[in-house]
Formats: structure tokens, sequence, C-alpha cells
């Protein structure tokens, strides 16, 4: 989609809200507390149990209505999140075999159908994932799911509130990536699937089950399924009998809409249409505060790269170039173009983590370095190298991308870069991730601008640099791989200490940042804007955030 397209696709958005706007100021009923919350997905994400839409998914579809074993401590702005039990209250690797892990589960917790949580519930929903003969398969699943757990092959009910999983390989990850597999009702979808008794196609009938699952679906979350529109809006109702008492909501229902446009959400915040806003446009960030609305901000470990295709004739391959583009971007002009809105990379963790390992390139603005770079890679301002680079309008995570992206393209000029922008709808370019540089739909790209959580250790870097990651396995888009990495990855997957992890990935980092697979942009600080009558809010040093805590006047 060309650039005027994108902004005559602002100004519908925007018609439509106005028009819609009465459907959705008012709560449901009078005496409702109701939050409105305009998210930057063009569509709402899945209400299956496994979001898409990225991380944005995770955040409104998926904490909410549904809990997971382990989860994110969202308690906190002032430390990092820490992974905390969820549905799981304890877990231990196997002392003899290491590829097998034991969870003991929380007991009395029931569904929102009123079914009981327990371990037959854990191993149909991992089962709905990697089991193709289990009934409940649901291969549009997989690719938010599996990507993110590459190593789980089985689960194994134990007694009822106890579970066996094992992984192909040692992998002290797992309870980490165990946050995105979240638990949907097992007897709610039964009897989706019992009543399609006329279908007979046992994969159509397993599909139009879990269709009929997302338009009335059912969780353990803190939030119900009220009411759903597709692609317009979707409604929570509190869940008063949710097992975590700090977690019960304060307010009573939430809005959620779609509204990709930063121009539109932060139009319908300043006019009072909603209540909280995703990625407020920078230049209206005066406007909004001298209103009395409230901007949330805080460092978090969150990577806006672009990732490079190593695969056959890509331009990325000389290591120079990479280096180059890296030191060829003033990213305080950036910082300052967004409103202070971002934090300045040094690679994918900050000096000073304990995951940072001191690499020997600093990536830092230096033009005459990347120009002297260029030059010995063989050009010049009248010999440019041509890249193409994909992206999208807006998304999960994305900030703002296509201003930034211009940015981008002016600044890397200055380096003997020509780049052309293919932008395209973000759920397409999150699909592609996995699909591949080398995937017909990455339309000859040489990079992708697909922002990623770096919170964990195969969030942050195994999954885009082992060679086990390829696609379609998990998000190494660009095909970056080689003997020393893969060792390096090994030995961090294989260390159960907590001490000699850290040590195994500040090694990992270090050679990450020195070979150089990404042009590290930015790290985003999570902006939202929100009105003063919402309470309680905490915006922790995460993608994620809890609704649940919040309140309104």
């Amino acid at each position: 989609m060309h650039m005027m397209a994108q902004r005559r696709t602002a100004w519908r958005h925007l018609a439509l809200l106005l028009a819609i706007a009465p459907a959705f100021a008012m709560p449901a009923a009078a005496q409702e507390k109701t939050l409105r919350v305009a998210m930057t997905a063009a569509d709402i994400p899945r209400t299956n149990g496994q979001p898409d839409q990225g991380f944005e998914g995770n955040r409104f579809t998926g904490i909410p209505m549904f809990d997971s074993l382990t989860q994110w401590d969202l308690s906190s702005a002032d430390k990092p999140s820490v992974l905390i039990p969820g549905l799981a209250t304890e877990w231990a690797v196997d002392a003899n075999d290491k590829t097998k892990w034991i969870f003991k589960l929380r007991q009395g917790v029931k569904f929102h159908d009123g079914s009981d949580f327990k371990a037959d519930a854990v191993v149909w929903n991992v089962e709905k994932v990697l089991k193709k003969e289990a009934p409940q398969f649901a291969p549009d699943q997989i690719g938010v799911t599996v990507s993110r757990m590459p190593t789980l092959v089985s689960a194994k009910k134990v007694d009822d509130y106890t579970v066996e999983l094992t992984t192909k390989e040692p992998d002290s990850f797992l309870p980490i990536n165990l946050t995105n597999l979240f638990m949907a009702s097992p007897a709610h979808w039964q009897k989706k699937f019992d009543a399609l008794a006329s279908v007979a196609d046992p994969a159509e009938r397993a599909k139009q089950a879990w269709t009929q699952f997302a338009a009335d679906a059912s969780g353990t979350g803190p939030f119900k399924m009220a009411k759903f529109t597709p692609r317009e809006r979707l409604e929570y109702a509190k869940n008063a009998t949710y097992w975590d008492a700090k977690r019960v909501p304060k307010v009573d229902r939430v809005v959620l809409l779609p509204m990709p446009e930063a121009s539109a959400r932060t139009a319908a915040l300043l006019s009072n249409q909603v209540d909280w806003i995703e990625a407020p446009a920078p230049d209206a960030l005066d406007q909004i505060k001298s209103k009395g609305f409230v901007v949330y901000a805080n460092a978090q470990p969150h990577v806006w790269p672009w990732q490079f295709s190593f695969a056959e004739g890509s331009p990325w391959l000389d290591k120079r170039v990479r280096h180059a583009a890296n030191l060829c971007v003033n990213r305080d002009e950036l910082k300052q173009l967004l409103g202070g809105l971002m934090e300045v990379p040094k690679g994918t963790v900050p000096p000073g983590h304990p995951w940072w390992g001191n690499p020997s390139f600093d990536i830092k603005y230096d033009l005459a370095s990347a120009k002297k770079l260029m030059s010995e890679a063989g050009f010049s301002a009248s010999k440019p190298l041509k890249v193409k680079i994909l992206t999208s309008a807006s998304g999960s995570g994305q900030m703002q991308p296509i201003p930034m992206n211009e940015f981008m393209q002016q600044a890397l000029k200055e380096c003997y870069f020509d780049v052309e922008l293919d932008v395209i709808e973000w759920n397409a370019l999150f699909t592609n991730w996995r699909e591949g540089a080398k995937d017909p739909k990455s339309r000859g790209a040489h990079a992708t601008n697909v922002s990623f959580a770096a919170m964990d250790p195969f969030f942050a870097m195994v999954r885009f640099v082992s060679t086990k990651t390829f696609p379609p396995v998990s998000n190494n888009w660009g095909y970056f791989g080689n003997a020393e990495i893969d060792q390096l990855v090994a030995d961090a997957r294989t260390s159960f200490d907590g001490a000699a992890r850290d040590a195994a990935l500040a090694k990992l980092h270090a050679r990450i940042v020195e070979e150089a697979p990404f042009l590290w942009i930015a790290h985003d600080v999570g902006p939202r804007a929100m009105s003063p009558k919402v309470k309680g809010v905490v915006q922790p040093k995460s993608w994620f955030i809890d609704i649940a805590l919040m309140s309104m006047e």
C-alpha cells in the first residue's frame, strides 16, 4: 500500500470513528463503570485462546480473558517483570532427565462456563496445537503458539493437579515460553463440537467448533466475554469470582476497539469517545497533556529493528554494509521526532544488563565510519545500494512505523543506501515473519521491520539466530546462523543455573551485536494516553499491562 493510500485510510478510519461514536460512547448500563480502549490493531485479536495481532493480542484478548501456567508479574512500574505462578503453582525440571518437567496446578479454578480447570485441560490445550490426531487440533493456532515454544512435544496427566511436560531437548527456557499458551475451556469447546454432528469431516467440524468458541469464548481470566462484533468491538464483563483476589476487576466492563491510525485514536481520546489509546500520535502529545490526559511510558524490553535477510543475493551478506547501516542513524534525532518516547539502543539488551556481554562493535551515530565502510564495500552517492524493507502502517509494538521508516529512508541516504519501503497490513507482516525472507509473500524484501519482545532469552535472541529456528519453525526470517552461534545457544539453553545461563547469554548477545543481523533502531517505552478518570494504572517494564488493576472514577 502506498503512503497516500495509507493517509486516505487514516481519514476513513476517523470518519468511521465519528460516525459510530454514539455506539460506544455510552456504557451498556448507566451505573456500570466502563473502560473503553482504542488498540493499534486493525482487527480484534483472535478470541479462541491463542491471539494473533502480535503481543497486542496477548495484551488485550489473551491475558484479560485467559490464563497461562506461568505468567508475568505486571504489578510494578519500577522493576523488570519477572515470571510468577499462574495456573501452575510450582514447577521443576526432572533431576535425571532434563527433557521432563513437572507442573503442580492451582486447585479450585473454574472456567467461565463453570467447568473445572484440572490436568486434563492442560493436556487438551497442549494437544490443540501439537497433536494432529486430536479432535480439537487447531492448525490456525499453531503459528502464534508453537513458534514461541518450539521444543515442547507433549503433555501427560500425572494426577488431577499434576502434569508432566516433555521437550525434545533440554530447554531451561520452557517455563518462560509457557506464558504464551493460554488455557481455553475443553468442556465449552466440546459442547460446540457436539452440536455440529451434521458436519461429517472431523477437521471441518473442529474448525467450525473453534469459530463458534471464538464468538462465545471461555477461559479462566479476570474478564469474561460479554459481546463480540468481529472487526468492530469486543466487550468484557468482570469475572467477580476470579481465583486471584488481587486481580478481581475493579471496572464492570471493558470495550476494545481496533483503531490502527494514530490520528484517529488521538481524535477519539481528545473527544472523550475512548478512555485509553495505545501509541498516541507524537505531534499531539502536548495537546493531549494540555487537555488533562495522562501519558504513561516506561522503558521496556522491546526492540524496533530492521531484521536483515541472509538469503542468496541479499545486500546484507556483507558485514561492512550491516555495520555501516547501524552507524548511519542519528537515533537521538529520531527520539526527538517521537517526542522523547523511545530509548536509544546499543544492542538487543542495554549495557549493564546480565546478558550484555560487552560486544566489540559499538552501535552509535558515526557518519564518517559508516561512509568509509560503504565505500570499501563498493558504494557511493553515484552508485547507491538499493534495499527494500517490509513494514506496516500500525500494529502491536510497531510504534509509529511510517514516520519512523521515512526517517530511516532519509538517514540512510547519507550513507549511499537507496531505501524502498513496502507497506503491508500488520497481520500479513507478522505472519510473514515466520514464512521467511525466501517466501514469495516477502515480495523480494531484504529486511523486515517487525518489533519484538526481549524479555526472555528465546524471544530476545534465540529465535532470530539459531539454525533450528529457520522458517517456518520460528522467527529467523532472514536465515541467519552458523555453528558458533548454535553452540552458544545450546550452552545457554542447557544451563539450568541462573548465573551460568546469564554468562552464556552474555556471550551470545555480544556475538549477535558483533555480527549485526539487525539494524537496531529503537527500544519502545510503550506510550499510552488515558483519561484522568482511569485510576490504578501500573505501566510495567513490559509489553503487557494488567487491566484488572485499573478502576474508573
